[in-house]
């Protein structure tokens, strides 16, 4: 995998969720905060996008979409000022169901709304540079991909068919990994400095020791086997890894090794044995050792206190 894949594969857990909502002013929502990332996107007509402490509301209008990756509290409204309802979750904070509203043409305004769970305790550290509020505008740039992606889950909630349920669930994966790539290219346009990740998956030698490093975690890795995918000098490399990255190399790749394991522990029964050799250890004992440094707790017990999510 690459690494913005490895990170959206890291964080999800369960399954994505969406709905579509026909609204007629006067309107307006409230979204609790949550330990999932949200998103909304204007089919037709103009919201406004209220988050509480900030001093400006955002005007989004046909087209826009929002991402809102931490679960910060929320709302939207035709207008600033107008009365607020509460978003009704389930009785167990499930996303609610309903009817799809269709075209709606009567509405003053049709919103597609979403939610992802997320497991923060594993997530990339690349998603911690995410700002609270990632809005990308109609018209603003090119984003064919992401566009495209919204048109196929607005057909499919329009019209669905057989095999709906798994077509929505992974467009919605595919609108993630859209919203993420949308906002790296914006963080790191061409011709000017990047920092931070942005940086680091630009910079030629660490992001080609990244690729490395994710395309085959198993690889007993040096930082000379990972200097030379960069044509660093073993020293020049470190440096600059850490530099950008935040953490040495193989403090790197271990966090990565930790991850996999962990994601496998949680999505199955798989065999500690099996966790371990697919986490790039030979010995399950050195593998249990490096899990609880990493986690706390060895293994088998880390399992039992993260049973697989539903509907994974």
């Amino acid at each position: 995998m690459d690494v913005l894949s490895d990170a959206v594969t890291a964080m999800r857990a369960g399954r994505p969720h969406s709905s579509r909502t026909a609204q007629n002013a006067p309107w307006g929502v409230r979204f609790p905060d949550s330990d999932g990332a949200g998103f909304h996107v204007v089919l037709r007509g103009a919201a406004w996008l209220l988050r509480p402490g900030e001093a400006a509301p955002v005007h989004l209008g046909p087209g826009d979409v929002v991402f809102l990756a931490h679960g910060y509290g929320h709302a939207l409204a035709d207008h600033p000022d107008t009365p607020l309802e509460d978003f009704a979750l389930g009785p167990d904070g499930s996303w609610p169901v309903a009817p799809d509203p269709g075209p709606a043409p009567d509405a003053d305004t049709l919103l597609l709304c979403g939610a992802y769970q997320l497991n923060r305790s594993r997530a990339h550290p690349l998603l911690s540079e995410l700002p609270p509020v990632v809005h990308v505008r109609a018209g603003v740039g090119t984003h064919h991909g992401l566009r495209s992606a919204l048109d196929l889950l607005g057909a499919e909630l329009t019209e669905p068919h057989p095999g709906s349920d798994a077509i929505i669930s992974g467009l919605l994966d595919t609108l993630l990994v859209y919203l993420l790539r949308t906002w790296w290219l914006r963080k790191s346009p061409e011709g000017q400095e990047a920092t931070g990740w942005a940086a680091a998956l630009r910079d030629p030698a660490v992001s080609a020791a990244l690729r490395a490093m994710h395309s085959d975690p198993t690889r007993r890795w040096t930082v000379e086997g990972l200097a030379s995918h960069g044509g660093l000098s073993r020293a020049a490399f470190a440096r600059r890894f850490n530099t950008l990255v935040g953490r040495p190399p193989l403090t790197y790749l271990t966090w990565l090794r930790m991850t996999t394991a962990a994601r496998l522990l949680r999505s199955g029964d798989t065999p500690l044995r099996i966790v371990a050799e697919r986490a790039g250890y030979t010995s399950e004992f050195a593998f249990a050792k490096a899990f609880k440094r990493e986690y706390g707790v060895p293994p088998g017990q880390w399992r039992r206190r993260h049973p697989a999510a539903a509907g994974r």
